[in-house]
């Protein structure tokens, strides 16, 4: 099923277990994640891509994420500064990865929107205002997701 709008993407997301969606909030969240260089995301992204992760290790982890999005947030200061910002998404992504579950968890929705954030952030940063890719990415790691 090719995706090409936010309706149809977060219907599709909304049918899977959160274990996959975790797997596609980490590929999400990989894509922008050289614009964060703080290694406490990256580790957060890493694990939870992990099968296997326990209960106990994703709120260490959801700790550590959201302590460098605080960090980061504090960073943006008055003036905006973009390129801190967008690692503030990206950091905010990450926490959607390790979210503990719940049940009105959707952690690939919640990592895909900051990673538009983020995205949209860095290019603001770059001066080229805000006209961004990242959703048609997302469709097609989506997509490809699907048809594995």
């Amino acid at each position: 099923m090719a995706i090409d709008n936010d309706t149809d993407f977060k219907t599709a997301l909304g049918r899977l277990s959160i274990a996959q969606q975790r797997q596609l909030a980490a590929s999400f969240t990989d894509h922008v994640l050289t614009l964060c260089d703080d290694v406490r995301v990256a580790g957060a992204v890493s694990a939870a891509r992990r099968p296997d992760i326990t209960d106990i290790e994703l709120a260490a982890l959801y700790q550590a994420a959201k302590s460098a999005s605080v960090e980061s947030y504090a960073q943006c200061g008055q003036d905006t500064e973009w390129a801190a910002q967008a690692g503030h998404f990206v950091a905010k992504a990450a926490m959607a990865c390790v979210e503990p579950t719940s049940d009105s968890a959707n952690p690939a929705w919640d990592a895909a929107m900051d990673a538009r954030m983020a995205r949209t952030c860095a290019t603001i940063a770059a001066g080229q205002g805000t006209v961004n890719r990242e959703a048609d990415a997302q469709y097609k790691i989506l997509e490809q997701q699907q048809n594995r």
